[in-house]
């Protein structure tokens, strides 16, 4: 099954701060791991949501909206998908993670980090038919 997990952007990430090194250096080594086991499909973080743009449909119409956005405990900093076998797996997964950030960044590092089963992923970890294809045909 897969679970995508969408760690939660902070001031400092928003604010674009660069990366401390050590925890860069401990998730590459987590994610060297899960990608040697064949668990993660894919990874990213994502650059501060001033760069970003949402667009919103509303009343029939559509809008664009430039960022910065408001509430950083809402917008997600990174993300990674794996091919799990449990939700329980993932949790575990996740957990240690976010103890890696702890570790790292001491007691006044405040962090979250989202689970969620992906929706019409398969059981095997085989791709869905849907990602065969160009999104404009879906």
């Amino acid at each position: 099954m897969q679970f995508m997990m969408l760690v939660k952007a902070t001031n400092d990430s928003e604010a674009g701060a660069p990366p401390n090194p050590q925890l860069m250096a401990a998730v590459a080594r987590l994610a060297e791991k899960a990608n040697h086991e064949g668990l993660m499909v894919t990874a990213g973080g994502l650059l501060p949501s001033s760069q970003g743009t949402r667009i919103r449909a509303a009343k029939g119409k559509t809008s664009v909206i430039d960022g910065p956005f408001a509430e950083t405990k809402e917008l997600v900093g990174g993300y990674a998908i794996f091919n799990l076998q449990s939700k329980e797996e993932a949790v575990r997964m996740g957990r240690e993670f976010m103890q890696i950030h702890a570790d790292i960044l001491g007691p006044s590092y405040e962090g979250e980090l989202e689970i969620r089963p992906m929706f019409g992923a398969p059981e095997n970890g085989a791709s869905p038919d849907c990602t065969k294809r160009n999104w404009k045909e879906i």
